[in-house]
């Protein structure tokens, strides 16, 4: 651990940024450190600043007459084009085509240049334009100047640039994901930074919640689902509890793979439930008036979901254009809108066989994020447990679960997840789960992320398990060339799963021939179940799913002498996954020569 004095746990989320933080000053050894949340100030209506315990991830590009002079004007800065926050989610719900959502979900899209201005994704030319990349900076850069105007106005060293920082990503993020998150983070001015994965982070702030008083609750041979469904992502992960010699240790035995599924996906499905209530007023939607009702149900659904007694609420949509012109358009969303349209449709009834359906793919379509085609979240979840495979070939049994995400509020959707792998577990002559109880679900991963740091300083019990998935990198086969056919590609494993960050790996026993001296493409592939591959294992073939290519990094390999077109250069691998969880590539030479490949970003 650094000399900060305080260590800070963000959750850089698709829907919400919290910042969490633990002042080292004030731990003691008699007591567990307290964990606060950072209450940030933002705009929260035009010339209005007000504190909230998150950041909505929203910015919001507004146009020029569009607010008084000074109405976006913080303490830390004056005279803005754009605000993000709870203004921008705000007035992104009436004009849509100048907001930034989902900007973490384009962060790990490897079918767009996820450095390049592309959002507000198709917003017409008049609408400046930002990167995911940029848009996830600007939400850490506000974080950075809250907390400094609140924790460090007297106290230089006390700025968040100068605190350890444990950042979340989905424990599904790859490499390159991991790497961009970096990016956004340094851009923002924040180097000493620690990568977390999300279920982990909430993991650990059960942990932090129950002091040692979660041994009460857990023993050796439990497994724990963690089940987290948030606004983009739904991510699953288990969690094992060992007996190591009379001591209790956690092991992540399992992560899945990413899917892009939920909130937001939640939220469009509700948004054409109130389109079809009215289209019966004789009101037809454009598309971006579709766009707008998205957020503005989104707005009614989190209205209804926080109150018990909250039965229906009001959505709004203006008229066509910018202004008022056409008037509003109102209808309600109600309380059992809500349970028929993600209980039906997200959370079904289903096999612990079911796996999700592949829908049919049209021969063209409109670019845009890579949503799951199957929107039932039980039905991944299937397939995620009967992919990690339990002693006897049955799927894995889990005996506890622990739900985090802000979709994991709503009661009467945790409880049709654990009805359905309930289930699961009968049929199979397994003990029902236990429902791991936590607090708030929203600011759960950026409090254990802080609370992660103190483990890391020896204050606690850390999770065991390493990288989530195994890495291999592309070897093209040595056969004869056919006409029209590409040589065959071979998979090398050059991280093997749960290898822990930090450590380096090497494969001095074969050499592999490297192009030099022109521009060469070098393919990358991971695996989320075969975790059993040694490092060094050379695969000829394997089945579907199982293997799955990431982003090409595209290279010239300084020639250093050698000339174009000559025989490759013999060359070994050796393999080093950092301390932030990514992959560093090096091949070296016979004479001792180095290259070294690193993740960047490409389109």
């Amino acid at each position: 651990m650094s000399d900060s004095r305080y260590v800070v746990g963000i959750d850089l989320g698709t829907t919400h940024t919290v910042l969490s933080y633990i002042d080292t000053d004030q731990v003691s050894d008699d007591a567990p450190p307290e964990v606060q949340v950072l209450q940030v100030p933002q705009i929260v209506a035009p010339g209005e600043v007000g504190e909230r315990d998150n950041l909505p991830s929203f910015l919001y590009q507004a146009a020029g007459p569009e607010f008084p002079d000074g109405a976006m004007d913080l303490p830390w800065a004056k005279g803005r084009d754009h605000v993000v926050g709870e203004l921008a989610r705000k007035q992104g719900a009436a004009v849509p085509a100048r907001l930034v959502s989902s900007a973490k979900s384009w962060l790990c899209h490897p079918g767009v240049d996820r450095a390049a201005p592309i959002l507000p994704w198709q917003a017409p030319e008049d609408v400046a334009k930002v990167s995911p990349l940029d848009a996830s900076a600007r939400y850490l850069e506000h974080l950075r100047d809250a907390w400094n105007q609140q924790m460090a106005q007297d106290d230089p060293f006390a700025s968040l640039e100068n605190q350890q920082i444990y950042l979340t990503v989905p424990a599904s993020f790859d490499a390159v994901a991991r790497d961009l998150t970096m990016q956004a983070a340094n851009r923002a001015g924040l180097t000493s930074v620690t990568l977390l994965e999300e279920p982990q982070a909430a993991f650990y702030a059960w942990l932090a919640a129950q002091g040692e008083d979660w041994r009460e609750q857990l023993g050796p041979g439990d497994v724990v689902l963690v089940c987290d469904v948030g606004g983009g992502t739904s991510d699953f992960s288990l969690i094992a509890v060992k007996d190591t010699e009379g001591d209790l240790e956690l092991e992540r035995i399992a992560v899945g793979d990413h899917i892009l599924l939920g909130g937001d996906n939640m939220d469009l499905a509700l948004a054409f439930t109130v389109a079809e209530k009215l289209k019966e007023k004789g009101h037809d939607l454009d598309p971006w008036q579709t766009r707008s009702l998205w957020f503005a149900t989104r707005e009614a659904k989190e209205a209804i979901l926080s109150s018990a007694r909250k039965e229906k609420a009001p959505v709004t949509v203006l008229g066509r254009g910018t202004k008022v012109v056409g008037g509003t358009m109102k209808s309600e969303l109600t309380r059992l809108d809500i349970q028929k349209v993600l209980l039906a449709g997200f959370f079904p009834s289903c096999s612990v066989e079911d796996r999700p359906e592949e829908g049919r793919r049209v021969g063209l379509q409109e670019i845009g994020l890579p949503y799951a085609s199957d929107a039932a979240v039980t039905r991944h979840l299937a397939k995620f447990l009967g992919g990690h495979m339990a002693e006897g070939g049955d799927f894995v049994h889990p005996t506890a679960v622990l739900f985090n995400g802000g979709v994991m509020k709503s009661e009467d959707l945790s409880g049709r997840i654990s009805e359905v792998v309930n289930s699961w577990l009968g049929e199979a002559g397994a003990e029902e789960l236990k429902m791991l109880q936590t607090d708030s679900l929203e600011l759960a991963v950026s409090r254990g992320a802080a609370y992660y740091g103190m483990v890391r300083a020896g204050k606690g019990i850390r999770i065991r398990g390493g990288v989530a998935r195994s890495y291999y990198v592309g070897i093209e086969s040595a056969m004869p060339a056919v006409p029209g056919m590409p040589s065959p590609l071979k998979a090398l494993c050059v991280v093997p799963f749960g290898m822990e960050e930090g450590t380096e790996a090497a494969i001095p026993e074969r050499e592999f021939g490297m192009v030099v001296g022109q521009q060469v493409e070098f393919r990358f592939l991971s695996s989320t179940t075969r975790k059993e591959d040694p490092i060094g294992t050379l695969l000829d073939g394997w089945g579907g799913g199982e293997i799955e290519e990431l982003a090409p990094i595209q290279s010239e390999m300084d020639d250093e002498g050698d000339e174009a077109g000559e025989e490759p250069i013999p060359v070994t691998l050796h393999s080093h996954v950092t301390e932030v969880g990514t992959l560093d590539l090096e091949l070296r030479s016979r004479d001792g020569r180095t290259w070294k490949l690193e993740y960047n970003v490409r389109s």
